[in-house]
């Protein structure tokens, strides 16, 4: 009895010793660790496990084992920072100019594709007197020659290299004071707040537009599989739930069946994508899971994210410790729908806004510094990380996400109740006073401007008004209509042409629909395109049907920052080219709107005897039985220049209630729509 006691007192003693080194010590394995970073920063760049209420028992970074990496090394460049090493006083007067250094040699397509996305940027400048940034390309792939330190180096002050492929180039000369924008650094060379973290990108990566995400079932398909694995040849492999005992460090004993994987696909097919973070094909993994839709889930990398120091990417992709492959994968089977969608869904939009295609990738770059320039305020992170991204959200509008129109619903807010008529007066150059008169009748009229684009001299009379009228000489090009002009006030803009004909029921009624959709264009007069298999490109008619995809802006609602974009984001060939095809500023403007919305436009009822009689488009003198449409080769120019067809097609128009209902017409509001 007396043994058999100890016996009893030794098993409870064991017990609970090993139960103590459990709680005190065990634990700490379990914890999806954060590498370490180079040095303690306010904004961390890196993901963080979302679900911590599946983690509460892990333990703190501190507390980690002590194999944990190291502490890296300081970076090169030393204590190299913004505010010591670039001056920001060369960026006062224009901004952001961007100049580049020639190539020296052959120019490769890679060299090629980047000197064209900058080029076609707002950011160039031919003189390097005037600009505020010299760049510099560090590599020429084609020849495999290593850049030589420029002339004007001065220490690479103001001065960035820039490499979008990674490459065995060794510096040839001291960085110094430059910024470095390279693929996929090591946590150890990068530095924070100075240096530009870039996404690893294919030779092949188109250089405007880019494949769209892959992503096209918000929930998971049954069947599905859970997770993606690298293939180290290449493609993916993929794995359901019955593989979770199988790790992915290459110990797997079980065979996992025929039904349970499928190998070498070019982007995943899986709801999250495993990506080790010690392989050199690491960084462009990253980029495929983000195309096809797949959670990036990197295990202990030791490279920085792509332009951290802007995207959220807690929202996109998670780090996990690659040394706990049970626990990492119990974690994913327990995450709840609603959080697998919103990554997912962040993943397409951070895909097509920033790295979907060379020009894209260097323009965030350049935003990215732009924004050092004037402060954190220039781009919010909201600005950042939400639709449809800072590259079409212009700090030069505005820096508050009240302002643009696509985040009023985001932000609770509303457009004001009043709007502004820009009346556009070409060719023959007669004042349109029963225009003016329809729309000043308007109780959500603000004040009317008319823009007189005209060879003729101005009018010394006009109508009076019980709005304000103001009459601004124009250049005599079809795109002054879509200049931001500081004298327009409202949120709102009545786009118009000089022969329009509108009544003001059909105005009140087309603004009280673009108040509850500000983002998008609210018209009269429809068009659509189409795909003509023919001749191998866009087409374009004005025919009227049960689709359409643009709206005439000759009466048209939308926000007045669509200006601003016309205006600082086209490419001055698109520009030009408006103004010399007028109608085919239609399609641009269509163009601008659905890239940024990715929705159609909306049509309102419009008066059948006045579509009949005259038209809604600019041009010669006299009607016409229906619009002139642009000729293809304008529609294809500009879906060449987007690098995409971003219209999208509708059969949707909105109606006053009651509308052409066999009911009293005392019951109803918009009577003067339904007059003959």
């Amino acid at each position: 009895m007396q043994s058999w006691r100890r016996r009893k007192s030794l098993w409870l003693a064991l017990s609970a010793s090993w139960l103590l080194l459990v709680l005190l010590g065990g634990f700490s394995l379990l914890r999806l660790a954060l590498p370490p970073r180079p040095r303690p920063r306010a904004s961390q760049g890196w993901p963080r496990w979302l679900d911590a209420e599946l983690l509460q028992s892990f333990s703190q970074l501190g507390e980690l084992p002590e194999d944990a990496v190291s502490p890296p090394q300081a970076p090169h460049g030393g204590s190299c920072n913004w505010d010591a090493c670039f001056d920001t006083s060369k960026c006062r007067g224009d901004g952001l100019k961007v100049f580049v250094y020639p190539a020296v040699g052959p120019i490769s397509e890679t060299h090629r594709r980047i000197l064209a996305s900058i080029e076609g940027s707002r950011f160039y400048t031919f003189s390097p007197a005037r600009a505020c940034l010299l760049l510099l390309l560090s590599l020429n792939a084609q020849t495999g020659e290593c850049s030589s330190m420029p002339l004007q180096w001065n220490r690479g002050r103001n001065h960035l290299v820039l490499r979008l492929h990674p490459a065995p180039c060794p510096r040839t000369f001291q960085l110094g004071q430059a910024m470095v924008a390279e693929a996929s650094p090591t946590v150890d060379s990068f530095r924070p707040g100075f240096d530009v973290a870039l996404p690893f990108l294919p030779e092949a990566h188109p250089l405007r537009g880019g494949a769209p995400g892959q992503l096209r079932q918000h929930s998971p398909q049954p069947g599905v599989a859970l997770l993606a694995l690298e293939e180290e040849r290449g493609g993916w492999r993929t794995a359901d739930t019955g593989s979770s005992a199988c790790p992915w460090d290459g110990r797997c004993e079980q065979d996992p069946g025929p039904g349970q994987t499928q190998r070498q696909e070019t982007l995943p097919n899986a709801t999250f994508c495993l990506i080790s973070g010690h392989r050199p094909e690491a960084a462009l993994r990253f980029l495929q899971a983000l195309q096809a839709g797949c959670i990036p889930v990197l295990l202990s990398p030791r490279w920085e994210l792509p332009f951290s120091e802007v995207i959220d990417w807690t929202k996109a992709a998670i780090v996990a410790d690659e040394r706990l492959p049970l626990q990492v994968l119990a974690a994913l089977q327990e995450m709840s729908p609603a959080r697998v969608l919103a990554l997912r869904q962040q993943t397409q939009f951070l895909w097509d806004a920033y790295f979907s295609s060379v020009e894209k990738v260097i323009h965030t770059t350049l935003e990215v510094i732009q924004d050092r320039i004037f402060g954190t305020s220039a781009h919010p992170s909201l600005l950042w990380n939400s639709p449809p991204g800072a590259l079409l959200a212009l700090s030069t509008f505005s820096t508050s996400p009240q302002d643009f129109p696509f985040y009023y619903l985001q932000q609770g807010s509303r457009p004001e109740g009043r709007f502004s008529a820009l009346i556009w007066v070409g060719p023959p150059g007669q004042p349109p006073l029963k225009l003016i008169q329809a729309v000043a009748g308007s109780q959500h009229c603000a004040q009317i401007l008319v823009l007189w684009s005209n060879e003729r001299p101005l009018p010394s009379r006009w109508l009076e008004t019980a709005v304000p009228l103001t009459v601004i000489d124009g250049h005599r090009k079809v795109s002054d209509r879509f200049y931001p002009y500081s004298t327009i006030r409202t949120d709102a803009i009545l786009s118009l042409d000089a022969r329009s004909s509108l009544s003001t029921s059909e105005v009140d009624f087309a603004f009280l629909v673009w108040q509850s959709f500000p983002e998008r264009m609210v018209g009269f007069l429809t068009s659509s395109h189409f795909w003509d298999e023919a001749h191998g490109g866009w087409g374009y008619t004005a025919e009227t049907t049960n689709e359409f995809s643009m709206v005439l802006t000759t009466a048209a609602f939308y926000h007045r920052y669509y200006h601003t974009l016309f205006t600082h984001s086209l490419p001055k060939a698109l520009r030009t080219l408006a103004d010399e095809a007028p109608t085919c500023v239609d399609v641009l403007m269509n163009f601008i709107v659905a890239a940024v919305t990715k929705l159609p436009p909306i049509k309102v009822p419009y008066g059948k005897q006045r579509q009949e009689a005259a038209p809604l488009a600019p041009g010669g003198p006299g009607p016409r039985p229906k619009p002139p449409a642009p000729a293809p080769d304008c529609i294809n120019q500009i879906a060449a220049a987007f690098g995409h067809m971003p219209l999208l097609s509708s059969r949707l128009r909105l109606d006053p209630v009651l509308f052409k209902d066999p009911v009293s017409v005392q019951r109803k509001k918009y009577r003067s729509l339904e007059k003959p």
